[in-house]
This record gives C-alpha cells, structure tokens and sequence, in this order.
C-alpha cells in the first residue's frame, strides 16, 4: 500500500491548489511548511481567512470590496468625479489606477472578460449592472480598461455596442503601446501597431 499524507493535509493541498497561481508542487509545499510552523502559524492563519470571508464582501455597486462597517472606498469616497466611469475586468485592477493618481472618478468592475473557451459569456458579467448605472447616473464619459488580448477585446467590442443606446456618453480606451522604459525589441506586433496608431505630435 503507497504511503500518503494523513488525510487532513491531503484536504489542506487540495484547497491550496485551487488559489489561482498555486499549483499542486507549490501547495505541497505550503502545507507542509505551515504544518510544520505549527499553531503560531496556523491559527491567525485560519483566523484570519475567516474574519475576512465574514466581513469583506462586494460592493454592490461599482463591484469593488466592501465591508458593512466602512462600506465601498470608492463610492463612499468624497471629492469624486460623477461624470467619469472607468470600466475593468477584476477589483483588482482599480488599485493601480487609483495608486496613480490619475483617475479620481467612478468604476465598474465586470468581474471577468467574455471567453467562450472558458464558457464566461455576457450574461456571466456585471454587464446588466453597468447598463442601469448608465441609465440612472450622470456619466458623460466611460473609459474601458480592459485587457488588450482578444478576450478583452472581445468585451471591449461588445460593450461598444451596447454603449449605442447612449449617445450622449463618450466612449474612450485605454491607450496602448511602448511601455515606459521599454524597447522595441521586446514589443510584438500587436503592441508596436497600437504604439503607431496611438502616436501624438511633438510640435506644439
């Protein structure tokens, strides 16, 4: 008979491997070592996970993180501009812009991309949501922030059309290309046609 972990560390490495970027040697190895830190490490971990699972939610409106106590940092934030949407695939993806300092207006996270090869269609997003924050706000101009692969440009898409019902709304993207500090040689195709397209002037 092959010998193997004790069943409750073959559960823990089976939970483990479900995180995304975790795969089965990697949540091996965490298990085994936090086994191994014993209750000092385990214990606030569990703790921890559990408070956060009790008490962070999403927010109902724009789809960023929420808690009953404080409530959605960006909807509840002060001195935001009513006028702008900022559309993105994941929560996530509001922090770097916000981090930048370059956007101080609203968001609306899809919680994806459309991917027929992952079975995720329109009705999978937060689309239906984004359409009656459309109707019922006050937007003058929506910029999408999705992904330049074909997933996201596939959503992109989509949403342009559905934008149609709004005329009213001006629709941009996010501009794409050389990233600072980049050179050409590590660009592909797709990134240097963006650059192309996407150039400014230098006259003034």
């Amino acid at each position: 008979m092959q010998v193997d972990y004790p069943e409750p560390v073959r559960v823990l490495i089976s939970q483990l491997k479900r995180l995304p970027g975790i795969g089965p040697k990697s949540a091996e190895r965490i298990a085994v070592w936090m086994l191994q830190q014993g209750e000092e490490i385990t214990d606030p971990f569990a703790s921890i996970v559990a408070l956060a699972g009790q008490l962070v939610g999403e927010c109902d409106t724009c789809g960023f993180f929420s808690t009953e106590e404080n409530g959605c940092a960006i909807c509840d934030g002060l001195q935001r501009d009513s006028a702008s949407l900022c559309v993105v695939e994941q929560p996530t993806d509001i922090l770097p812009l916000e981090r930048s300092g370059a956007f101080r207006g609203h968001y609306h996270s899809l919680r994806g991309k459309i991917s027929p090869l992952d079975n995720i269609g329109p009705d999978d997003l937060r689309i239906g949501e984004l359409i009656l924050r459309l109707r019922e706000g006050v937007f003058t101009e929506v910029i999408l922030a999705l992904s330049a692969d074909v997933e996201g440009e596939a959503t992109s898409n989509y949403l342009a059309e559905i934008f149609s019902e709004f005329p009213e709304i001006e629709v941009s993207r996010l501009a794409q290309g050389i990233p600072a500090g980049g050179g050409l040689e590590s660009a592909d195709e797709l990134t240097l046609m963006r650059a192309l397209e996407g150039r400014i002037g230098m006259r003034k």
